[in-house]
């Protein structure tokens, strides 16, 4: 196979080292760490097509040879950061789930519950009158409580997870 990690690895650093600068005649450039520039074309595309670097061909040189100026991106200096860079921190996702459907799955667990008909009409009646900030406060006090009792729901994350 054309596509190498170690490769890509090398070519990322080097084109770290001159963030902003693009390399001039990469495919030379880099030819001194990949003799085969099959394999080097086929890497430094791979690493294009994923935002990592940008290539821009500019004209050919000699017989059909390439001349390119390439250079890493954001996303390509991120990906070589230990933590993730700005992406990881720019990339967080918000999930947020509005107090009718938190109140309707914990109905839904009172009513599957083995509590008889009267104390789940009981209960439901209360859970329906509830704010959404008490349906908040409620919501996180059972996640709290379910994270006190980890290694109980271990095996049902492990369900969850793995499955």
């Amino acid at each position: 196979m054309k596509l190498d990690r170690e490769l890509q690895r090398k070519i990322l650093e080097r084109l770290a080292e001159e963030y902003k600068e693009p390399i001039e005649n990469s495919l030379v450039y880099f030819s001194e760490i990949e003799p085969d520039i099959a394999k080097l074309q086929a890497n430094i595309s791979y690493l294009e097509e994923h935002g990592l670097i940008e290539n821009k061909e500019i004209s050919y040189i000699g017989p059909a040879v390439p001349f390119y100026f390439t250079k890493i991106t954001a996303r390509g200096m991120d990906f070589l950061a230990d933590d993730g860079g700005l992406s990881a921190i720019l990339g967080i996702v918000t999930i947020k789930i509005h107090d009718d459907t938190l109140r309707n799955l914990i109905e839904m667990k009172i009513m599957a519950s083995d509590l008889s008909q009267p104390d789940k009409k009981k209960w439901t009646d209360a859970l329906r009158e509830l704010p959404a900030e008490s349906i908040k406060h409620l919501t996180m006090t059972i996640l709290d409580k379910g994270l006190e009792n980890l290694p109980v729901i271990l095996p049902l994350i492990g369900k969850c997870l793995f499955s």
